[in-house]
């Protein structure tokens, strides 16, 4: 069973930080390219960011762009996104999800929230963990 969980979500002050984990369990995550979505309340889902293997296959969305980093640790089968700076328009559910077609995850992030559902695109998804940004 392929299965994805994030973690690390919580309640943070505008400007703090925090770094959610997206653990893979049943495969492993080497061959994926691994996005990150989230959705307020009230609002459609938005891609903000993926990672590939590859040096430099990294993607944010402009909302996010130099505050977020992407990254991952495959030895131990895990990807990571820091979030400093946060904002309260940073509230959200976040994601994350992995397929093995990098194009396909750069076309789903990019098109997000075009894409209403983007995990029916996508080889696997998370259950989602809550991000609270307020004073």
């Amino acid at each position: 069973h392929l299965q994805l969980v994030e973690s690390g979500g919580g309640s943070v002050q505008p400007g703090g930080s925090l770094r959610l984990s997206c653990a893979a369990s049943g495969f492993t995550l080497d061959s994926y390219t691994i996005g990150w979505f989230r959705q307020a309340p009230g609002k459609d889902q938005e891609g903000i960011s993926f990672i590939g293997n590859s040096v430099g296959s990294s993607y944010y969305a402009q909302s996010v762009q130099g505050r977020f980093t992407v990254s991952r640790d495959n030895a131990k089968n895990t990807a990571y996104l820091q979030m400093d700076n946060l904002k309260p328009e940073d509230t959200a559910v976040y994601y994350c999800g992995a397929d093995t077609r990098h194009e396909t995850m750069r076309t789903v992030v990019t098109n997000t929230p075009k894409l209403t559902e983007p995990s029916k695109y996508l080889d696997v998804w998370g259950q989602g963990t809550l991000v609270t940004v307020s004073s």
